[in-house]
């Protein structure tokens, strides 16, 4: 009998740490998710543009496989890559994270650059966009999964950051909770955004009720500006974040000068205002941010389609965007 009780005692001790070791990675990515507010915010604004201007019956498969792809991609690639980095080259972290931030203000720049000048976004665009439906659909899904790898690769190293685990077994499951809950929370916000306009044209035509009715057929109108206001947010995220990742990246390798005019002029404008400091003080940087990921994207637009692009397409064999 006191054998039984002492193997219930144990039980019950092993029960009580792990329990306590849910909480505190339930906690740990709680933390690294609002570390990654910025990213995710860029993440679900960019996706549902992958997907308008296709047939509707192939929005959901869409976003299911770029869902399954940023899945592979956070636990399969990204989760093993964090780790082996953080524990054994995390000298490599910082310039990793800023090849990604270039790349987010290589898109966000060219995408302000095609707005600014449509003809030129035709040169830019040559040989890129296919004709027919199905290579449209695969353009788009491979497009979106490469800039999913970006963002999360970005969110992977931005959790791993801020997590505060004894070992490497709590670090990959407190990563691994933030991979799968981040990506569920993303592409599920996405599938509701890019099928609205289909619930709205199903209440607009079968609701009993005049209001709901009216209701509906406002949600079809809103859908086309909603979309347009999601692009330009997802533009803006996305040289917001760049930006901020260079910025910060080139001040952690001893380069602070703009990380730090930035933050001066952050201040600055934050003491100029009675209330909402805090406030003033986020807006002031991403705007800063913002602009200088513009500035470094447009320098790397010529730099990308003359130089990096054809020298990738003659080692892949694949033709250059030009």
């Amino acid at each position: 009998m006191s054998g039984l009780l002492a193997l219930l005692d144990d039980v019950a001790a092993i029960a009580k740490v792990a329990a306590s070791s849910v909480d505190d990675i339930a906690a740990a990515a709680a933390k690294a998710g609002s570390k990654t507010a910025g990213v995710l915010i860029d993440d679900a604004a960019v996706t549902p543009t992958y997907v308008t201007g296709l047939d509707a019956s192939r929005e959901l498969p869409m976003i299911w496989r770029i869902t399954k792809a940023s899945f592979k991609n956070k636990l399969v690639y990204l989760l093993p890559v964090a780790l082996l980095l953080s524990n054994f080259a995390p000298w490599a972290i910082t310039p990793l994270l800023m090849c990604g931030g270039a790349y987010l203000c290589f898109e966000g720049a060219e995408k302000v650059f095609h707005a600014i000048m449509p003809h030129a976004s035709e040169v830019v665009d040559q040989g890129m966009t296919p004709a027919d439906p199905k290579r449209l659909e695969e353009a788009r899904v491979a497009g979106a999964i490469k800039t999913d790898f970006i963002l999360s690769a970005e969110i992977m190293t931005i959790s791993l950051s801020v997590i505060e685990a004894p070992n490497v077994y709590m670090q990959a499951a407190t990563l691994a909770v933030v991979a799968v809950g981040i990506t569920m929370a993303v592409y599920g916000v996405v599938a509701l955004i890019v099928k609205m306009d289909d619930v709205g044209l199903h209440m607009a035509a079968n609701m009993r009720f005049a209001v709901s009715r009216a209701v509906g057929r406002g949600l079809v109108r809103f859908m086309p500006h909603l979309l347009a206001l999601l692009s330009f947010i997802g533009t803006g995220a996305m040289l917001w974040v760049g930006g901020n990742i260079i910025t910060h990246g080139l001040e952690v390798l001893g380069w602070p000068w703009i990380y730090d005019q930035i933050h001066h002029l952050a201040q600055t404008a934050s003491e100029k205002v009675d209330g909402a400091k805090g406030a003033v003080t986020w807006a002031v940087t991403a705007a800063s941010d913002g602009v200088f990921g513009l500035v470094f994207g447009l320098v790397l637009i010529p730099v990308v389609t003359k130089l990096v692009g054809p020298m990738i397409a003659k080692v892949t064999g694949k033709p250059a965007a030009h």
